[in-house]
């Protein structure tokens, strides 16, 4: 067997965490005005750091038990560490992956609008990409982050450059003015929980993992790898604070306020790659699940054209939510609730007894995976 890259076992389990963040988290910037922006200025920023240490923390705690489970897809994890319970986690991951999902699909069909063209015409592109993408298999959704992840960073990199440019005065006097920070912690903490739910969702992709050290490294900078775009981002929105926080989509208004034409084409596109990233990291952890059960009873891996089904199928029917219940009622409503949920099914359960199960586990050697 090959060995893994450097990449495959340091980076890729971190860039495919960012990809299904970002995409569902806060690719539009109104899922960081929703949990950030009330916080004011300061107090959103501490809010997103103490998200970052939670998701560096649990990351690196899943990826470690699920090397030393052998357990890479979300049924098998959770049953080695639930037992029975593992059923609860799938109904509330459903429920999670209807809402992100819906959310992906509502963003793709505005920046569809934004270029003139119907809204559903943007969403069924994305939904078609994410079909072929997972259908190839699991080294097709490696290439698709390892690629869409240069493209995400350069931008975002540009997207900061010009915002401070550009408003460098205005955030800094917004920073420096006194605002209230009140419920920074139950920001981070709420945001963090919903979006830890991408840890599950990449276990697939952490098959290359070779020791513990591994999954704790790759856990760590995880956390970091996923949070600096939105570092950036927030603080080009702090330019306009308070009016920002009543924007349906945060990204297009300050692409308006730079007025750079043809840096909006880029960061649309930028989005879609984010988009694309989320839907096919839920898709493909959806493949797999569904690819264990079906080898284990015909002895066969799930094929293509089933995975490219199953892709449609899931997409195609959260579109139906999406646009019955709109964008910033889905975020406002759901994420929050759900949050919770991911942390008390999740969170807790792989910080005690994932964690503990851990220590008391045999030191290892490093072995391929």
């Amino acid at each position: 067997m090959t060995q893994p890259s450097w990449f495959q076992r340091f980076l890729l389990p971190g860039l495919a965490f960012k990809g299904v963040v970002i995409g569902g988290g806060y690719a539009t910037g109104r899922e960081l005005a929703e949990f950030f922006l009330p916080s004011g200025p300061q107090g959103g920023l501490w809010g997103m750091v103490l998200a970052m240490l939670i998701w560096s923390a649990v990351c690196a705690a899943t990826f470690a038990l699920a090397h030393l489970t052998r357990s890479y897809d979300y049924r098998s994890f959770f049953q080695k560490l639930l037992g029975p319970g593992w059923i609860v986690f799938e109904i509330v991951y459903v429920l999670l992956l209807v809402l992100i999902l819906a959310v992906v699909g509502a963003a793709a069909g505005e920046i569809g609008a934004s270029f003139g063209a119907p809204a559903i015409l943007g969403t069924l592109i994305l939904a078609g990409t994410i079909a072929v993408v997972t259908s190839l298999g699991t080294a097709s959704v490696e290439r698709l982050f390892k690629y869409a992840s240069m493209l995400l960073y350069f931008v975002y990199a540009l997207f900061v450059v010009i915002g401070l440019a550009l408003f460098g005065d205005a955030i800094a006097t917004n920073i420096a003015t006194p605002a209230p920070t009140t419920g920074w912690v139950m920001g981070g903490v709420a945001y963090a929980g919903y979006n830890l739910v991408a840890a599950a969702v990449v276990l697939p992709l952490t098959k290359h993992l070779t020791s513990r050290r591994d999954a704790l490294i790759a856990g760590t900078i995880a956390g970091p790898l996923a949070m600096l775009p939105a570092l950036g981002f927030f603080l080009c929105m702090l330019a306009f604070y308070p009016a920002v926080a009543d924007e349906t989509l945060p990204s297009a208004f300050l692409l308006g306020q730079m007025n750079i034409p043809v840096f909006t084409i880029a960061f649309q596109a930028m989005i879609f790659a984010a988009l694309l990233e989320t839907g096919t990291g839920i898709v493909h952890a959806v493949n797999e699940r569904v690819s264990g059960v079906w080898q284990a009873k015909r002895g066969v891996a799930l094929g293509a054209r089933a995975r490219a089904v199953i892709a449609l199928a899931l997409l195609l029917g959260c579109v139906f939510v999406a646009t019955s219940i709109g964008l910033v009622a889905l975020i406002g409503s759901g994420y929050r609730l759900l949050a919770y949920a991911i942390l008390a099914v999740f969170v807790l359960p792989v910080m005690t007894l994932g964690v503990a199960r851990i220590l008391r586990a045999q030191p290892e050697v490093e072995t391929p995976a």
